[in-house]
């Protein structure tokens, strides 16, 4: 240590001493300049310390990096080419909850996956920020660290609805670029290039946090769209055991069939290949069951068809008695179907409620008595047999409307009683009443059955355009991916069914956004059901988008083999 500087003070002391003796600070009494005294000696002795122990900095707090604006704005969800469509039949009642902005930080890629990045920053449905990877999250002001790699730029465009545009250079599964920039929309915007070295050295994940980062699973529902030309993964004039005619576009008039040839490509993860064999292995000794309205139907319809290639496949037993699933007299169709593969001991079934919740004639004595909806109970299918099932997949949505219910002959009831809530008078309110019931209910009969897994599958969107599909409705087109390719978003745009799952373990099948870019998928007027005129712009042609669902569905089983192996 210097010794000039004790000395120096012990100069400054004698000054002082001498300067009060001479009348100096007369008007001070001796507590009050001894108090300056250490006040003067203190600071002096911290200024000759500060740049001799660097360890007092770490005292500061750290520096922030930039600082984005912060946004009000709520977004139903983004994708390619502008294209910002809303969840159907939400309700202002179950708006998202918003929460402090989160902290968000992006491990570093290697150079043969990116060559640059731009990330997305701004409010998602949930209104939170959009996190940019599967990463630890904390409340947090609106700071997004970024390990800096060779010459990458971060780019952040600031538009009407806090949203950015993304830019990603990963490889997909069969080689193809994914690389491409989407802007999210044509508005003014306010770009900020940050460089990206200008990152805090925190941001940068260890080898541990690298494991957990990849280990976290993959957002399956983020992604695009690509040829190949593998594909289809069965035949549409084929599969005729398990495929409804009216939804065989093969059996229709309809002459392109360049939606056959479209597989989804998650960002920066792979999905197994469907095999049938390798799903009936997984699903060894287990059971799959669908329940959930014709959307429902078609996915279970297309997974048959995949697990047999389309073809009819002798040995698989209809075992549908055993559940239930016969048809009734004079009716149309059983409630439902189940086939069993013999060689692993493997089920797969579906069954029908399009409400997702109990029915139960109001008089059973009466031919033309209307039905009590019970908004609060699960279907009786589900009471009588959860205990069975492995895996279970809900859905419902398109069939909460006034027509569906009048129809149907449907009366709200909660408590066991008619609805008396106003607010679930209203059929949105009602729907996700119903969502966050059922979820709830199958949440707390998960640890009575620790085999089962669940899945709440989100909407599946309409693509009626000048009407709906009794008032001159149509969906023409027929050329893929004219409406973009590519999901950006992190969070489901089917808010209802994304809230629902949220701090159960009843997990989300994510398939709203990425069918959302498939309106060339859909029957249309190809149906052979249909009055002419009339489209459905609500079902989908098989093969085709239900097929994906099911590849994500198997991604998803696949995950859960691997942890618990």
């Amino acid at each position: 240590m210097n010794l000039k500087v004790p000395s120096a003070l012990t100069r400054l002391h004698v000054s002082l001493c001498a300067f009060r003796m001479k009348g100096g600070f007369s008007s001070f009494r001796g507590k009050e300049f001894s108090l300056l005294l250490i006040v003067i000696l203190g600071t002096t002795i911290l200024i000759w310390a500060w740049d001799r122990a660097p360890f007092l900095t770490t005292l500061l707090p750290p520096e922030e990096q930039f600082q984005l604006p912060q946004e009000s704005s709520e977004l139903h969800f983004q994708v390619s080419d502008n294209v910002d469509v809303a969840d159907q039949n939400s309700a202002s009642n179950y708006s998202p909850r918003t929460r402090a902005r989160e902290k968000e930080s992006l491990p570093a890629m290697e150079d043969t996956e990116a060559k640059n990045i731009v990330l997305e920053v701004g409010r998602n449905g949930s209104g939170e920020s959009s996190p940019l990877s599967e990463t630890k999250e904390s409340a947090s002001s609106p700071v997004a660290e970024i390990k800096a790699k060779d010459n990458q730029v971060v780019e952040f465009r600031k538009n009407g609805s806090a949203e950015g545009s993304i830019v990603t250079g990963a490889k997909g599964k069969h080689g193809q670029d994914v690389g491409e920039k989407v802007l999210i929309q044509k508005e003014e915007t306010v770009d900020l290039a940050i460089p990206m070295g200008y990152a805090s050295a925190n941001s940068s994940l260890g080898e541990q946090d690298e494991k957990n980062f990849n280990n976290q699973g993959c957002n399956y529902a983020k992604g695009k769209w690509v040829v190949d030309d593998r594909r289809p993964l069965y035949s549409g004039l084929g599969c005729k055991r398990w495929l409804a005619q009216m939804w065989s576009c093969r059996l229709m008039q309809r002459t392109d069939f360049a939606y056959e040839k479209l597989q989804w490509q998650p960002n920066n993860c792979q999905m197994e290949e469907f095999e049938g064999a390798k799903f009936l292995k997984r699903m060894q000794d287990k059971t799959l069951a669908f329940v959930g309205d014709s959307l429902g139907r078609q996915q279970f319809q297309s997974l048959m068809c995949m697990i047999t290639g389309g073809e009819d496949a002798h040995d698989v037993i209809d075992v549908g008695q055993k559940y239930g699933l016969v048809k009734p007299r004079g009716g149309v169709r059983p409630n439902g179907w189940a086939y069993w593969f013999p060689s692993t001991n493997a089920t797969v079934l579906y069954y029908w409620s399009a409400c997702l919740c109990d029915l139960e004639p109001i008089d059973i004595k009466n031919p033309s008595t209307g039905y009590a909806m019970h908004l609060d109970r699960p279907p009786a299918f589900l009471r009588l047999y959860l205990q069975q099932i492995d895996v279970l997949v809900l859905n419902t949505g398109h069939h909460w409307n006034r027509g569906k219910l009048r129809a149907n002959r449907w009366v709200m009831h909660v408590g066991g009683m008619p609805n008396s809530n106003k607010r679930l008078a209203m059929i949105g309110d009602a729907k996700n009443f119903t969502i966050h019931s059922i979820v709830d209910w199958v949440n707390k009969q998960l640890p009575k059955h620790p085999h089962l897994t669940a899945f709440y599958r989100s909407i599946s969107p309409r693509h009626f355009v000048n009407g709906d599909w009794n008032t001159g409705g149509s969906c023409d087109n027929t050329t893929p991916l004219s409406v973009g390719k590519e999901v950006m978003q992190n969070e489901s745009s089917d808010y209802s069914a994304g809230n629902a799952v949220k701090g159960t373990g009843v997990k989300l099948l994510d398939i709203t956004a990425l069918s959302q870019l498939r309106d060339e998928g859909h029957i249309s007027r190809f149906s052979i059901t249909a009055s002419p005129g009339v489209h459905d712009c609500l079902h989908w042609c098989l093969p085709g988008v239900p097929d994906t669902w099911n590849e994500i569905l198997f991604a998803h089983i696949n995950d859960m083999s691997k942890v618990q192996d």
